[in-house]
């Protein structure tokens, strides 16, 4: 690349050049025209002497007397500086002011000679051979009647005006040069000055370039100048405007994108991801900065969600999917895509969106098998009691204790069905009491509400033998709804006597610890399989349907023993081996807070 040469130096060689060739085309013209000049003169001075030397030698030509004319040549010659030549018109020279006319050769050839007889006057410069230097001469012929007698020669020599030429040249080089010099000098400055004002525009341009959009360019007092600082002052302005709502715009857009618990990934159409938020980066265990620029494949490990993203972007449709990850356990992803169109609607990526639907999609498998549970449970005892009914309405049992029995049969179904819908009551009227804070809570001692719950299932635990061990402070005790929890006690004591063998011992505990006080029922029964643990709190749902519907149980009594402990701000947990019996625990907090 050729080198860049300052606007300085460029303006100052240009002006140097207009300069010097003005001058020097000026000193052409001057000296070509003084030379001109000069000839003209010289010739115009050498005419008059000629004219004035014909009076003195005019009487002596007819007829030619060559002494008298060459001693008046010599001293005419002696006393003008002069050299006069008198020749008659066949070329003979019959006087001279510095020659002996005899030795001279006949000068008709001569050029002013020639052109003097025929024309009266003629000039001529040339190379003397006589007087070995250049001579200007001016000829002029004598008339006489139509016929010249004869043509009188006036010559100087050509040093004289050389001599005055260079003495000229000299001074209009001097003044020349000294009009160069100082033409060059305010050029070099007024270069100088405007170079000093564009590159601190320059300058200026520069600082805008790196952002400083708060900079101010001087106003130069040139009017051009001016007008470019004054443009490029309000092309900042603009611009820092401009910037700063892109940058509002886009911390808005990070602040939205940052809070949102969605996760967000823009993918352009070479599959690189451009842009994602803290919530998608979290799931790819990595740094937005990190991965911006990569590829999907190196960014994103999930063959399923590549899948995807390869769909849409070759689909101008949104696209909604549903795939699964592995990510601390398994969990359900709702994929959500959209075009990224640019300014004129051309296609030049996509915006995936997706979210965490597990505990969505597991609540509605839990919808789904509720509705199918509480169907399953309202129907089959009202089937069984329709049934019955219909055969006792048609008659078709006689026999009084048949009857009895099928009356029996239907008002066990009808205690059955009741107790499903007052356990739903009770499940529905928990949730609302916790949600608006509306328990009534008071101060109780644990074992009282423990002695309460022992005699609710004193007639289950004696029939199988079964004894209830308290265990715990007996002074201990908590803020609580009595009743709920009691209700709760009650619950798990049931379970514990229904599922554990005869002769065994179910142990009710109750212990605090720095944070919350714990309620735990221990029984040695048959235990639950590790698989259900997770499912055991939902509503309807039994570990073995048959056995437990055979029990007599609704499927709700551990969802309402859930429901207690989160109404008052508590949890319940369970730890079981198959086998070797289950320990259910209730953790309320030790300072329930307003109620």
């Amino acid at each position: 690349m050729s080198r860049r040469r300052a606007l300085v130096w460029r303006l100052f060689l240009s002006y140097v050049l207009i300069t010097l060739g003005a001058l020097l085309a000026a000193g052409w013209y001057s000296m070509h025209s003084l030379e001109q000049f000069l000839t003209e003169q010289i010739a115009a001075d050498l005419s008059q002497r000629a004219r004035l030397f014909e009076i003195q030698v005019a009487p002596h030509l007819s007829p030619p007397s060559t002494d008298a004319i060459d001693a008046i040549c010599k001293s005419a010659g002696k006393n003008s500086d002069t050299r006069f030549t008198v020749i008659l018109p066949d070329g003979l020279v019959v006087g001279d002011s510095r020659e002996n006319p005899r030795n001279m050769d006949n000068h008709s050839g001569r050029p002013e000679v020639a052109g003097a007889l025929r024309q009266g006057s003629a000039l001529a410069t040339r190379f003397s051979e006589t007087l070995r230097q250049p001579i200007i001469y001016k000829a002029v012929a004598v008339p006489q009647a139509e016929q010249a007698l004869a043509v009188i020669r006036a010559a100087i020599p050509l040093s004289r005006m050389e001599t005055e030429l260079s003495r000229i040249r000299l001074e209009i080089f001097l003044i020349g040069a000294a009009i160069a010099l100082l033409g060059l000098g305010v050029t070099l400055l007024v270069s100088r000055q405007y170079a000093r004002k564009l590159g601190e525009l320059q300058r200026g341009a520069a600082r805008f370039a790196q952002g400083e959009l708060a900079h101010r360019l001087p106003i130069p007092d040139s009017g051009e100048l001016a007008g470019l600082a004054e443009s490029l002052n309000r092309m900042a302005e603009q611009l820092e405007g401009r910037m700063q709502t892109v940058v509002s715009q886009r911390n808005q857009l990070e602040a939205v994108l940052s809070s949102m618990l969605e996760a967000v990934i823009a993918v352009d159409r070479e599959e690189r991801l451009i842009s994602l938020n803290p919530a998608a980066a979290k799931w790819f265990e990595t740094e937005p900065e990190k991965v911006k620029g990569r590829s999907i494949p190196e960014a994103i490990r999930n063959l399923a969600m590549q899948q995807f993203i390869v769909r849409a972007l070759r689909s101008r449709a949104p696209m909604e999917d549903d795939i699964v990850v592995y990510q601390n356990g398994e969990r359900v992803l709702n994929i959500r895509s959209a075009p990224l169109l640019d300014a004129h609607q051309e296609p030049i990526g996509t915006l995936i969106v997706f979210n965490d639907v597990s505990q969505l999609r597991r609540l509605e498998n839990m919808r789904r098998d509720f509705v199918a549970n509480v169907s399953h449970e309202i129907k089959t005892p009202l089937t069984a009691i329709k049934g019955f009914v219909e055969t006792l309405n048609q008659g078709v049992v006689e026999n009084p204790y048949e009857s009895k029995r099928f009356l029996g049969i239907v008002a066990k179904h009808v205690d059955r069905l009741t107790t499903v819908v007052e356990d739903l009551l009770m499940l529905s009227r928990i949730e609302d009491q916790g949600e608006r804070r509306e328990l009534k809570r008071e101060k109780t001692r644990l074992r009282e509400i423990f002695q309460n719950a022992v005699q609710v299932c004193r007639p289950g635990a004696d029939e199988k033998r079964i004894r209830i061990e308290l265990a715990g402070d007996e002074n201990l005790a908590a803020v609580v709804d009595p009743v709920l929890v009691e209700q709760a006690v009650v619950n798990l004591l049931d379970n514990a006597i229904k599922y554990s063998d005869a002769a065994t011992a179910v142990r009710l505990a109750a212990r605090q610890t720095a944070d919350e006080i714990q309620i735990s029922v221990q029984d040695h029964g048959i235990g639950i399989e590790r698989k259900h643990l997770p499912r055991l709190f939902e509503r309807f749902y039994r570990v073995d349907k048959a056995r437990s519907r055979a029990m007599g149980g609704t499927g709700l009594g551990l969802a309402i023993v859930k429901h207690i402990s989160q109404a008052h701000g508590g949890r319940v947990d369970v730890a079981s081996a198959l086998n070797e019996g289950s320990t259910f625990t209730i953790h309320l907090p030790k300072d329930p807070g307003p109620a």
